[in-house]
């Protein structure tokens, strides 16, 4: 999986809409991203994260998605995520909205907005439930979250864990990754 660009909405501390490039770091698949304390390189893994799988990319005590609207954001901007990514050839975008409030279009109050997420497809099907998205998702990749933060976007210290993890889980992460499952059943 290659990131290509991810649009940030009210998302963390990013009030308005931000857009990374990806593709403006090279071909060579590898970026790291750093930084001084409280500069936003979690809030890039956590919207990586988020949009892949709806979950932020820690570990215990992780957020929760209903914590990622943004305290600055106008009451009116919509909280999402969008990645636009490749993998084997084929270009996906996956956009995820947490659960949040805003303010009622007409009246007083509030109203809550529910959880929402979309996959493009390359041949441009889309599918809009959340479900379909999440199973969707790990099939493109091949990892559920948990692999997916050990071995492709490894945030503050979890390369640790992959080279601490014990051999059986190191085994799955692995088997998962290189796609060599049907060995083991041979």
């Amino acid at each position: 999986m290659k990131p290509e660009r991810l649009t940030l909405s009210a998302f963390g501390p990013f009030a308005g809409c931000t857009e990374l490039s990806f593709e403006a770091l090279g071909a060579g698949g590898v970026f790291l991203i750093a930084g001084d304390t409280g500069a936003g390189k979690t809030t890039i893994f956590d919207a990586i994260s988020f949009a892949l799988y709806g979950e932020a990319s820690g570990g215990r005590g992780r957020r929760s998605g209903r914590s990622f609207r943004s305290d600055y954001a106008a009451p009116g901007q919509e909280t999402y995520v969008e990645l636009v990514f490749t993998q084997r050839g084929g270009t996906y975008t996956v956009r995820r909205s947490p659960e949040y409030t805003r303010p009622k279009k007409r009246g007083q109050g509030e109203i809550t907005v529910p959880p929402q997420a979309s996959l493009t497809e390359p041949d441009g099907t889309v599918l809009a439930r959340l479900e379909q998205v999440n199973a969707r998702v790990r099939e493109i990749i091949g990892l559920d979250r948990d692999q997916f933060a050990q071995t492709v976007m490894i945030a503050q210290g979890d390369f640790l864990k992959v080279l601490l993890a014990g051999t059986a889980q190191r085994s799955e992460i692995f088997r998962q990754i290189f796609h060599t499952g049907m060995f083991q059943e041979l």
